[in-house]
């Protein structure tokens, strides 16, 4: 299998390829952010890495056998929701992944984004490729709700959803640093959000999840307490990498090797390997 990925980040394609049992010849990757390629090399250095997709000639792809990339998401989403600017802003590279579609011609594709763009979006995306987008939570597959389109051309079979919770990712012995030294509501364990921390900002960085339920959806955070928290034992805490790796069904320590705020960063920005995994397997029931 010869693969092109578009924005290929830290190669959550490449993961999800082996995890299908896809034997793969080559696969070239387009990105541009440091710390991503940087793990990307660590995990497979067998990669071939190119750079930025406004510089491409895809035409040079012709005869490979697998297509595939999420665009920046953040003009689309609804996390965005007051300055989005749909495919007019950061998101307009979903245009790449367009001329890349139409210049190489390849057997399959698979290009994802997220749920909450509107429904002019969704249609125009659906114009370009001439198919309309399955929606796939990686709930079924993961202890992460994570509403996302997937518009192909693979057949996606079905499958059975998984009944995993956050409770069944979480480490023992975190370190304290990931610990809250602060007052709390007192905990509701019969809802998702069973407590809220009392410190300043937006209600959404105070928000602590039942252990029992499934995670909200991971989204790119900058440190401080943009991560997702979590009741470990009646304290709150921080997910750490290594639970936001289990959340996108990677390996532990996967993005081991940089700053902790880049692992939350391009975990949040990344696949849950599981559903590309199960999307692509289906290949191989066509070749």
């Amino acid at each position: 299998m010869r693969v092109l990925s578009l924005f290929d980040g830290m190669s959550c394609g490449m993961v999800a390829l082996g995890r299908a049992g896809i034997p793969v010849e080559k696969y070239v990757a387009y990105e541009i952010e440091s710390n991503a390629i940087k793990i990307s090399e660590k995990n497979y250095p067998q990669i071939e890495h190119c750079g930025d997709v406004k510089t491409a000639d895809f035409t040079q792809y012709r005869g490979f056998d697998l297509l595939i990339g999420g665009s920046p998401c953040q003009s689309l989403s609804i996390v965005q929701a007051k300055t989005r600017q749909n495919l007019n802003g950061k998101s307009k590279l979903f245009f790449e992944f367009v001329r890349a579609f139409e210049e190489m011609k390849p057997k399959y594709f698979l290009f994802e984004n997220v749920a909450s763009m509107n429904d002019e979006c969704k249609q125009v995306i659906s114009n370009c490729f001439g198919c309309t987008p399955i929606l796939i939570d990686s709930a079924d597959f993961s202890a992460q709700q994570r509403q996302r389109y997937y518009w192909t051309n693979i057949p996606i079979t079905n499958w059975i959803p998984s009944k995993q919770v956050l409770k069944d990712i979480m480490l023992s012995n975190v370190p304290t640093k990931y610990f809250y030294n602060c007052s709390f509501d007192m905990p509701d364990m019969s809802k998702q959000v069973c407590t809220k921390l009392h410190i300043k900002g937006h209600d959404i960085l105070k928000r602590v999840l039942n252990p029992n339920y499934k995670c909200h959806t991971l989204t790119m955070c900058m440190g401080g307490n943009t991560q997702k928290k979590v009741l470990d034992n009646g304290i709150p805490r921080k997910l750490t990498p290594i639970e936001y790796e289990r959340l996108q069904t990677l390996p532990d320590n996967y993005t081991d090797g940089v700053s902790d705020t880049a692992r939350y960063t391009m975990l949040g920005n990344g696949w849950t390997v599981d559903v590309i995994a199960h999307i692509l397997k289906s290949i191989l029931s066509e070749e």
